[in-house]
């Protein structure tokens, strides 16, 4: 890590965000295993019906953006750091229900899943972000972000590569016991974590009051954008994918270590001069229109090459995008001051509205067109990340 310090980074990062990176990073490892997987496994389960598959994702983000509010003012009294802790048996949890999941089943697991997902969500996300927030800051943010980012490629290069193989060769229950276990050591590094006292402020009423408000309308926005784009990169692409190489998991873990690789070096070098004198909203301007242009690309892909060169260009494009927008997020958030927590629940709130509401749209075109036909919906969510604004707008 010291290298790392002296050639990449402005100074010294704190412990804080090194518990909070170290944690993550094993995290993201089952994440790694799960990212292109998770929905093939429950497309499966669910006899190749999609529009399941998507009431399944819609059921966990309706619950999540709902009990939000509440959760908040819990996790406050509670302890981020207690939270931060908890979160990761839930998660843990989540892949132990799978486990047990199959074609007969289905009706009584799948509802249990559900739940155990949005119990990680709720006690992970908040004291996660505010922690991020916390534990950076401004000269190192966009270093720190791509940091994070590129680890989690060189994760992506090996978790999708070793799960086709073991899909190959045993079946999911092997790769579920292996994500329980991974996401057990990730309670590891967050013994260390500092602890943050944050009091959540709002009632569950003037939450809601605050999402709506027109001062922040700009930006809310931006964040439902980047739910409903996140949720068909997450489901729609994966499924997508899946179709198209005939189910051949080896090839589809390939695939996605080898676009993943391609990229990992560039992540550094943007959150790098993401904090220097280069405006994180050119980046997100000129990253959202490239980026946009990848979703559009998609509707056409009809072979594996297709998918590697179109793929690796929409990757490369959303580095310029993703890292500029989370450092600029994390910026807002910290200038919050004791209202970090507050923001942090809008930000999540707005991304959880925005899965559910794509998912429902989803619901009903897929009616009427061709599952790649989504492919558009994502890009036009992707230019409306410009609607992020800078902090002082965005003050509470």
């Amino acid at each position: 890590m010291m290298k790392i310090k002296e050639k990449y980074f402005d100074g010294n990062v704190s412990h804080g965000f090194i518990s909070l990176y170290s944690s993550k990073s094993i995290m993201r490892i089952a994440g790694g295993f799960f990212g292109l997987f998770l929905p093939i496994f429950i497309y499966e389960i669910l006899e190749k019906d999609f529009r399941n598959v998507v009431i399944y994702f819609l059921s966990i983000n309706v619950l999540y953006a709902i009990f939000l509010g509440l959760a908040a003012g819990f996790i406050s009294r509670f302890g981020f750091r207690k939270s931060l802790k908890a979160s990761v048996f839930f998660g843990a949890l989540f892949y132990f229900i799978l486990f047990f999941a199959n074609q007969e089943n289905w009706i009584v697991v799948l509802p249990l899943s559900v739940v155990a997902m949005v119990l990680f969500r709720l006690s992970h996300w908040i004291p996660y972000h505010v922690d991020f927030a916390k534990f950076t800051d401004i000269k190192n943010r966009g270093r720190e972000v791509g940091l994070l980012d590129a680890t989690t490629n060189v994760i992506g290069v090996v978790a999708p590569l070793a799960a086709g193989v073991i899909l190959s060769v045993f079946n999911f229950k092997v790769l579920f016991v292996i994500a329980v276990v991974v996401y057990l050591m990730s309670f590891i590094p967050l013994v260390t974590i500092p602890k943050t006292h944050e009091k959540f402020s709002w009632t569950y009423a003037q939450t809601w009051k605050e999402f709506f408000s027109k001062e922040r309308r700009e930006t809310i926005l931006a964040y439902v954008a980047d739910g409903v784009e996140c949720s068909i990169g997450a489901v729609v692409w994966p499924i997508f994918i899946f179709e198209l190489l005939k189910g051949n998991y080896a090839e589809i873990g390939g695939v996605a270590a080898i676009i993943t690789g391609s990229i990992i070096v560039l992540q550094l070098f943007v959150g790098k001069y993401a904090d220097k004198n280069f405006s994180k909203k050119s980046f997100i301007k000129w990253g959202s229109l490239l980026y946009s242009l990848g979703w559009i690309l998609k509707v056409f892909i009809a072979t594996a090459f297709q998918i590697f060169v179109i793929d690796a260009y929409h990757k490369l494009m959303k580095i310029f995008l993703r890292i500029p927008f989370d450092a600029l997020t994390y910026e807002i958030a910290a200038d919050q001051g004791h209202y970090v927590d507050e923001f942090t629940v809008l930000h999540e709130m707005a991304v959880g509205v925005g899965r559910a509401i794509s998912y429902a749209i989803i619901i009903i075109l897929t009616a009427f067109v061709d599952l790649h036909w989504m492919f558009i919906l994502a890009a036009v969510a992707a230019i409306l990340f410009n609607m992020i604004r800078a902090k002082r707008v965005a003050r509470i």
